[in-house]
């Protein structure tokens, strides 16, 4: 099975730094493209926050995936989006400090925005149709069932929502996923099990042009908020669902491509969010881990997976990741499709 849709090389769209914090302003350099949505956690820091930050809502502005918080203005932290990169500030512990290890998420989506009239919500939208990866603002109106472009041109497998200026209970994080469906949700800074409500969104599949929302606050509370969509694409993204086993000889989750990212959660349980990726890890067995609702320091050890040329492969009986009987949904970005359309093979690890 070969590509054509332009994602032979996913490291144009998607790609994982890590670095040390440095005395002053630090540049983070050598990505293939410039960033619209960074995703940044210190690794050997209990305490540090996960950062979020993008093109739309500005490079100075964050949200902590750990939190309910309101969007925060860091003075030190990302200075600019540059063209292979960012500049950091300086001494700003979830960015950039001596003494501590960092790794950054990175997407592209169009580096630039645009109106988008699709939905019953006018939204602002930086997107990337051959990736499958936008980034949509919008204020909310409390009305279940308004609508919101997306700007995919297909409709997303996953979306995160976030209000940017409730706090408390009201600001968490919810995200739809096709493998749990539209009357469902999860809550990415929280361990809960998944929910059932139609105010997340209004009990409504996504479409090529819109999703919909119901009248929760963390979807469409009468305030900006912000949404990360992903669209699968062959090659080079995958988001599903696998049944844990319980087994050393854990399940084997297809993909098509050999991984570079791969986050995970059991809806089954109420456990942690978990990201894994090739960087932090290249070779097999990959270790480490953070989880997206806390600010813990990097884990590793006893949690054995592989990534495949093809796929991933859990070798654990931890409930986390491999709970007999129990769903979990993942996301989940390529290093290299598993062949290009030129029919050039990936290697294993």
């Amino acid at each position: 099975m070969s590509y054509t849709n332009g994602l032979d090389k996913p490291t144009d769209y998607f790609e994982t730094k890590t670095w040390s914090g440095a005395s002053g302003d630090l540049n983070i350099t050598g990505l293939d493209f410039q960033p619209d949505w960074v995703w940044i956690k210190s690794r050997n820091t209990t305490g540090a926050d996960h950062k979020l930050v993008d093109v739309v809502r500005g490079s100075s502005k964050s949200l902590k995936s750990n939190e309910t918080e309101a969007e925060s203005t860091d003075a030190e932290g990302i200075q600019s989006f540059n063209s292979d990169g960012y500049t950091l500030g300086d001494n700003d512990g979830n960015y950039n400090r001596v003494g501590r290890t960092y790794v950054g998420w990175n997407w592209l989506a169009s580096n630039t925005t645009a109106s988008n009239t699709d939905g019953s919500i006018t939204s602002t939208v930086s997107a990337n149709t051959t990736s499958g990866f936008s980034i949509v603002s919008y204020t909310g109106t409390v009305s279940a069932g308004a609508t919101i472009g997306h700007g995919l041109g297909v409709a997303p497998s996953m979306i995160i929502t976030k209000n940017r200026s409730l706090t408390g209970g009201a600001g968490n994080w919810v995200v739809y996923h096709k493998s749990l469906g539209n009357t469902k949700y999860v809550l990415l800074n929280l361990t809960n099990a998944e929910g059932s409500s139609s105010g997340a969104w209004n009990n409504t599949t996504p479409t090529s042009s819109v999703f919909t929302v119901g009248d929760f606050d963390s979807t469409n509370g009468d305030e900006p908020m912000i949404a990360y969509c992903f669209a699968e694409k062959k090659g080079f993204s995958k988001f599903g669902s696998y049944t844990g086993n319980g087994n050393a000889d854990g399940t084997f989750i297809y993909t098509g491509f050999k991984p570079a990212f791969f986050l995970l959660k059991n809806t089954a349980s109420s456990l942690f969010w978990f990201i894994h990726d090739s960087v932090r890890d290249p070779h097999n067995e990959v270790l480490k881990r953070l989880p997206p609702n806390a600010n813990e320091a990097e884990g590793s050890g006893s949690i054995p997976i592989d990534f495949l040329s093809n796929g991933i492969k859990l070798r654990t009986t931890a409930t986390t990741w491999n709970e007999s009987g129990s769903k979990f949904i993942y996301m989940c970005f390529a290093e290299n499709p598993f062949v290009t359309s030129t029919g050039i093979p990936t290697t294993a690890r």
